[in-house]
């Protein structure tokens, strides 16, 4: 990376005018002006795919998180923040932020109802449990879809913490058809899929809940054959955040179990405590590692106790049957930027232009896994108060164009969250891009109820949730999502130059302006 040293300056002219008119005198006095971008200038295409060839190569094997390979990328990024001189905000030499995490092994619960037996992959699956169980339950919660929405609540009436809690899958209609969370004909994140799951699962979570069973016969179909060769091959499942606290039981059933728990679990919508008796047996197989977020940060000149967030994931999917899924767009394109914008504060501050707001670049792990560094940040141990948190500008993907976008300009950005919960930041953004980088701003995806889910997929959402406005930049997904094509090759680094600028830009307005902006949406 290139260290560049850019100070610009205008000349006036003062006139002094004397008592005599045969001396008039002047002089000449150099005036500072800021041009933001004379230091956006140095984000350029050629270190951008420099460095992309370098963090996206096979070398660090798909940098999957706790691997060998993320290692050796976190180094990575250590070292160029060494080589910029940004210092790290955790004081000294130390740039990482440790991220506690489980990998815990398919776990087979024994379970029985009312004394009858039933098997673990044929009628349920345990897809959480933090510690060994074995527990007998008289008084299970039934709550019909275990939705808790705005308009809707099938936790109204009932108190479940501490309880065990069963649902099912799917979400009633109105009398219209139309869902009756939204009153529209498009699926919610309550409707069907891993977004309904996650969603319910929050809610018993959000209830007190100590055990959450969902009845989903699709999902359970797909799931199930997984866990059990996961089970049989004797490999790791999932990862979790580590937590000290007692997690909460999580089982998928089928329709068998289902009514054996309640045998108008299809009929009947309405909560209830039931009368089954569960008893259920897991043992906790799991293995603790630490993972790393990177941190680097410039401290403010004028209000350094204030925060804009800079993130990107620097983890990926690792080697999957000996192919290196080398993650090139996704999320090597974000890394890569955060660090030339990293660098672009960082010559300015040299030049005494430095950012009025601190400016905190945040390289988050376990994107993959379910968010975990972010989350791990924000939920467990915030480096700066979020309170404190004006802003997180999240970059994942932005290097390539989408395929299914059928028309606009190429030189186009998908902007999700902006006026989610701050006007002025969604002004921010719209006016920076007109005045700098004139790329097509496509709202396409700024949706809660998107199909996609985006807003929700990414690291921003983990801020978003505690109300701290958020752009998500995104250039959409493509045939090598995800598989071992997405390849530094394959990127359009003019787009990844012009992009990475507007989030320059955006970062630079927010952090020097005078007045912080309002959170004037917020969601609680």
């Amino acid at each position: 990376m290139k260290k560049l040293l850019l100070t610009f300056f205008v000349s006036g002219l003062i006139l002094s005018c004397g008592t005599s008119s045969k001396s008039n005198t002047s002089s000449t006095k150099q005036i500072e002006t800021v041009n933001p971008a004379d230091y956006a200038a140095s984000i350029t295409s050629e270190e951008l795919k420099e460095m992309l060839y370098k963090f996206a190569s096979d070398e660090f094997e798909g940098r999957e998180t706790g691997e060998k390979g993320e290692k050796m990328a976190i180094e990575y990024l250590k070292e160029q923040y060494k080589l910029l001189a940004i210092p790290t905000p955790l004081g000294g030499d130390n740039y990482f932020q440790e991220v506690p995490l489980e990998k815990q092994k398919t776990a087979q619960a024994q379970l029985s109802v009312n004394g009858k037996s039933f098997n673990s992959f044929e009628d349920h699956i345990v897809l959480a449990i933090s510690n060994t169980i074995d527990m007998s339950v008289n008084d299970i919660v039934y709550v019909g879809y275990g939705i808790d929405a705005d308009n809707y609540s099938d936790y109204s009436d009932v108190d479940v913490k501490g309880k065990v809690v069963l649902a099912k899958a799917g979400e009633p209609k109105d009398e219209t058809g139309n869902y009756i969370t939204t009153g529209k004909p498009e699926d919610t994140k309550w409707t069907n899929g891993r977004q309904s799951l996650s969603s319910k699962r929050d809610a018993a979570k959000d209830k007190g809940a100590k055990g959450f069973i969902l009845m989903d016969n699709t999902l359970f179909s797909r799931y199930s054959p997984f866990f059990k060769r996961q089970a049989e091959s004797g490999a790791s499942g999932r990862l979790s955040l580590k937590s000290n606290e007692e997690g909460m039981m999580m089982l998928m059933i089928n329709e068998n179990l289902g009514k054996a728990l309640h045998g108008s679990i299809l009929e009947d919508d309405t909560t209830k405590v039931l009368n089954s008796k569960l008893d259920v047996a897991i043992e906790n197989k799991s293995e603790s590692i630490i993972s790393k977020n990177v941190v680097a940060y410039i401290k403010g000149s004028e209000k350094p106790d204030e925060i804009i967030v800079i993130s990107a994931h620097l983890d990926h999917e690792g080697i999957k049957d000996g192919e290196v899924y080398n993650g090139a767009d996704d999320d090597g394109s974000g890394t890569i930027a955060i660090l030339e914008i990293a660098e672009a504060f960082k010559i300015a501050e040299k030049a005494g232009h430095g950012p009025k707001r601190s400016v905190l670049f945040l390289h988050v792990t376990g994107e993959e896994k379910g968010l975990l560094g972010s989350k791990h940040y924000t939920d467990n141990d915030p480096i700066f108060p979020l309170a404190n948190t004006v802003a997180d500008l999240n970059i994942d993907m932005i290097g390539r164009t989408d395929p299914e976008r059928k028309e606009g300009d190429r030189n186009y950005i998908y902007l999700i969250g902006s006026d989610k919960l701050s006007t002025d930041l969604h002004k921010i953004s719209e006016e920076v891009n007109s005045k700098y980088t004139n790329i097509e701003l496509d709202y396409t995806y700024n949706d809660e109820n998107d199909p996609n889910r985006f807003y929700y997929r990414s690291d921003h959402y983990n801020f978003a949730k505690n109300n701290i406005p958020v752009i998500f930049y995104f250039n959409g997904t493509h045939a090598d999502y995800h598989k071992a094509s997405d390849t530094a090759d394959k990127i359009e680094y003019d787009l990844l130059e012009n992009r990475t600028r507007l989030v320059f830009h955006t970062a630079w307005e927010v952090a020097n302006r005078a007045d912080r902006i309002v959170v004037d949406k917020a969601t609680k």
